[in-house]
């Protein structure tokens, strides 16, 4: 039997080749050999002790010990919160089929490489429709070419096909799915608009991962998010599915508050950890700044510029491309941070990142806020935790605009 040794940053056991697999392209070899060699010790030192030889392995100083590894998440805080009960079997590293559906688009494109790139992904599937900027195909081929083991395959449909009749073989054993399929907002629409043509679009891809792969968790970027989750989670408990399946990828708006705190502070936004909470959309959107042991510094008379800058960071993007483009780079870094989680979780070795799902942590059904991801996927939703008196005034607003997007999204999954 292959050897096991503790991993201290989550306490789990692991193979060297899950070890390695995880860490690769993160780490240089030989940090990472070291962090092994430290992991042999852990029934002869202090954990404190192990903590120091950890980051001495990484050759960082000890101060930053309680950021997340890598980028991944927020870090391994518990809490009570809604749950699925007892985990599953844990499924082993670097075996999971992935699907971007929509992976030929703006986000798509770039998502499907940032996961491709992932050394836990064994097979990537690249879905979009024919009239896609790019075949799927094309981009299946142009992955496939990296110096990396997973394997790309195409997958397309023509435009007023089903994807249950057609995604069969793109579907089925996927692990997770991820969707930044739908149509941008265009003048004219109202928000009303782009949800009845987005929702259409996300429903024909959840009906057929509800065939296909109903235990993949479905990571959803289909805008308007605070509308589309609700509307896809309801369809799939009408299925007698589990709806925390189903999630709002709402990591940009924390990627975003981590860079513009490090950018206040002079500080590495890596080692900064904002939760964000709320929705995914305007005034939903609120920064608990508060929270994080840097943002908390930063000067009260900062924090309302702060806040709207989060709220607003789509929209400045939008306009510093001229109107010829919205965040599809950072949305896709954002996207395949959650996905790196999702997959972590799956694999045994938790990972909280701050999601948009079904929810009883505040008197919403859904809520955005700090989710572990275990071995069947969501297995905590974490509570809010304590609010200053900025914050406490600011979730008022969030709930009362969340609230309609909410029952919008609601009233959609009951016709």
């Amino acid at each position: 039997m292959a050897e096991r040794r503790i991993d201290p940053e989550d306490g789990a056991a692991y193979t060297w080749e899950e070890f390695s697999a995880y860490y690769a392209g993160k780490y240089k070899k030989k940090a990472v050999e070291a962090y092994w060699e430290e992991c042999e010790k852990r029934g002869r030192t202090r954990a404190s002790a192990k903590a120091k030889a950890k980051d001495e392995a990484w050759g960082k100083k000890a101060e930053p010990k309680a950021a997340p590894k890598a980028g991944e998440g927020q870090g391994q805080s518990e809490g009570q919160g809604q749950g699925q009960g007892c985990e599953g079997e844990v499924k082993s590293a670097g075996n999971f089929k992935v699907c971007v559906c929509g992976g030929a688009g703006g986000i798509g494109q770039p998502l499907s490489m940032l996961m491709a790139l992932d050394p836990n992904v064994k097979e990537l599937c690249v879905f979009d429709l024919s009239v896609a900027m790019v075949p799927p195909a094309g981009v299946a081929a142009d992955l496939g070419h990296l110096e990396r083991k997973s394997e790309v395959k195409g997958y397309v449909m023509e435009v007023g096909q089903k994807p249950i009749d057609n995604l069969k073989e793109c579907l089925t054993g996927c692990d997770l799915v991820l969707v930044p399929a739908g149509m941008p907002r265009k003048p004219g629409m109202t928000r009303d608009d782009l949800f009845k043509v987005n929702a259409d679009i996300a429903k024909g891809i959840v009906e057929a991962c509800a065939k296909f792969c109903p235990d993949a968790v479905l990571g959803l970027v289909v805008n308007p998010v605070n509308s589309i989750v609700p509307a896809m989670a309801e369809l799939y408990k009408k299925k007698g599915l589990d709806p925390l399946k189903i999630v709002g990828v709402t990591t940009l708006d924390v990627v975003r508050a981590n860079k513009f705190c490090g950018e206040i502070m002079n500080k590495n936004p890596n080692y900064i950890n904002v939760p964000v909470v709320g929705g995914h959309a305007g005034t939903t959107i609120l920064p608990l700044f508060s929270q994080d042991k840097v943002a908390k510094l930063i000067p009260e008379d900062k924090i309302p510029d702060l806040d709207k800058h989060v709220q607003d960071a789509g929209t400045d993007v939008v306009n510093a491309k001229s109107g010829k483009g919205s965040a599809t780079l950072s949305m896709a870094y954002a996207g395949a941070r959650l996905g790196r989680s999702v997959l972590a979780g799956l694999m045994g070795k938790k990972r909280t990142e701050c999601a948009y799902v079904k929810s009883d942590i505040t008197d919403l059904p859904y809520f955005a806020s700090k989710v572990q991801f275990g071995e069947k996927g969501v297995s905590k939703v974490l509570p809010i935790g304590e609010l200053n008196e900025y914050e406490t005034k600011r979730m008022e607003e969030v709930k009362a605009q969340l609230k309609g997007e909410i029952e919008t999204g609601l009233k959609y999954a009951e016709d």
